[in-house]
């Protein structure tokens, strides 16, 4: 019994007292070795330095703070909230270790527009490239990022395609809402993730809904949620897990560019556009970079929409006001269409800006959805702000939620209320497509797709959460851990 009692002792005495010098020391490492390298570099009077924060333990860093906050006490705040208490509000810039690497959060609007808006400065880094395409929009930087860009603005985001886009979604998104108010019953991520995923993949590669489609949904589900794992490619890992999805996908979509190429015909879809695409010089993308953009963009496309969608039926079932508002507004706006046949019965691209309490409900979905909750820059150099140097190679968080749930900036800022959109947000405070020149390119096709499901959910249905005080969860993805069951019918007249 005697030497049994060691192991209690050992248990609770001297574990904690390694693991809090563990942690001690790491920080203590990390900042000595910035010190020794940084030496004598300063202006004179001034010396370098970082941020403040803390690195966490070895090679886990701040990991197990980041899981505590987001998938424990489901308080996702509280992870930034605990540094401004811990460090002050200061500048915006906290150091830290996330994602297998040294790491700057930036979480203020100015620190947040000072790298977003430093091309020069900052670059890209994602903590696994290849889950976002090594040759993806989302990854490549300079001339290519920018011709890139612009044919995605073009074909997706301008006016004239979102009038098309808009005729092409909507009797598909009809469809599913009869078909759910013949259910009776949903589970709403489910069925939202279905009708978004089949018009993106309609409109990016002319697929229609198959058993194919469905593998592809599941495949993609997966590599979202390596994206926001711990980058560690070991066997049973989800990072693993989405690095095979992604190579699967890859292939799959190389299928639908060969066929192409040996019939020689082309669709009026994305990845058609993609292999047209010319630079100055008329080079063509190469195969892999098509493929590489084209499942980029399905994973944008239609997470974000779908995300945002759920978060929008979750609060207007708590918002009978604002949901009473909202049928108001988009019941005169379908009475003023005339006719019976189904183009009478949908809106157009040019009838949104006439739907104003609808446009703040949609901002307002957005703000509370906080569909990406970070962006992944790295400095390109050793860069100075307000005192503080983020090294040369440290990847930087911009933390984007940050800003939308501070009371500083958004008055109770975990209620839904789309009035506060009367006025504009502070400058800098709404951040939730990113920004710089790598903001969103898809922003106003997202916002579309939400004002035109909210019109059709509106005007002809009505449903009722099944469990209204279920708990959230952050990770991998904000959403109500039941999928947000409810009961959905037909309006009753």
């Amino acid at each position: 019994m005697g030497a049994w009692a060691w192991w209690p002792g050992l248990l609770f005495g001297a574990v904690p007292l390694l693991c809090l010098a563990a942690w001690h020391f790491t920080d203590a490492w990390h900042c000595a070795a910035f010190a020794l390298k940084y030496r004598g570099r300063g202006s004179k009077g001034s010396r370098q330095r970082l941020p403040p924060g803390h690195m966490g333990l070895p090679f886990l860093g701040e990991t197990l703070s980041l899981l505590w906050y987001f998938k424990l006490v489901r308080r996702p705040d509280d992870f930034i909230g605990a540094k401004k208490s811990a460090y002050g509000d200061g500048v915006g810039l906290y150091r830290t270790h996330l994602f297998g690497s040294p790491s700057i959060i930036a979480c203020s609007p100015a620190a947040n527009k000072f790298v977003l808006q430093s091309a020069d400065s900052f670059g890209i880094r994602w903590p696994v490239p290849e889950l976002v395409g090594i040759t993806s929009v989302g990854n490549v930087e300079g001339a290519s990022h920018a011709r890139l860009r612009g044919f995605i603005l073009a074909a997706i985001n301008k006016p004239s395609s979102l009038r098309t886009i808009a005729t092409v979604v909507q009797p598909r998104i009809m469809a599913a809402l009869q078909t759910w108010a013949d259910k009776g019953t949903i589970v709403a991520a489910t069925e939202i993730k279905k009708v978004t995923f089949a018009n993106i993949c309609k409109m990016f590669v002319s697929m229609e809904p198959s058993p194919m489609t469905d593998k592809i949904d599941q495949w993609f589900g997966r590599l979202l949620d390596g994206l926001k794992a711990f980058p560690l490619d070991l066997p049973g890992t989800t990072s693993r897990a989405g690095r095979k999805c992604r190579r699967k996908l890859n292939a799959v979509f190389q299928e639908v560019l060969e066929a192409r190429k040996k019939v020689h015909t082309g669709c009026d879809d994305l990845m058609s556009g993609l292999m047209q695409m010319e630079d100055e010089q008329g080079k063509k993308l190469s195969d892999n970079e098509v493929v590489d953009n084209i499942v980029s963009l399905v994973i944008a496309g239609y997470e974000s929409t779908t995300t945002a969608i759920i978060w929008a039926t979750y609060h207007l079932a708590k918002s009978p006001v604002v949901l009473a508002k909202l049928r108001e507004e988009n019941v005169e706006m379908n009475k003023s269409k005339s006719g019976s046949t189904l183009a009478s019965l949908m809106i157009t691209y040019d009838d949104i800006p006439k739907m104003k309490y609808t446009t703040k409900v949609v901002e307002e979905t957005i703000r509370m959805a906080n569909i990406s909750t970070m962006v992944f820059r790295v400095a390109n150099m050793d860069v100075e702000y307000h005192g503080y140097t983020i090294p040369k190679g440290w990847p930087v968080l911009v933390w984007l939620r940050s800003l939308h749930t501070d009371p500083n900036y958004y008055q109770d800022p975990l209620t839904f209320n789309p009035d506060r959109w009367e006025e504009p947000a502070k400058p800098g405070t709404y951040q939730v497509f990113g920004g710089g020149s790598r903001i969103c390119p898809g922003n106003m096709l997202a916002r579309m797709q939400i004002t035109i499901i909210l019109h059709h959910l509106s005007i002809g249905y009505e449903w009722e959460l099944l469990n209204p005080d279920v708990e959230i969860n952050y990770l991998p993805h904000p959403r109500p851990a039941d999928g947000t069951s409810m009961a959905f019918r037909r309006l009753s007249t």
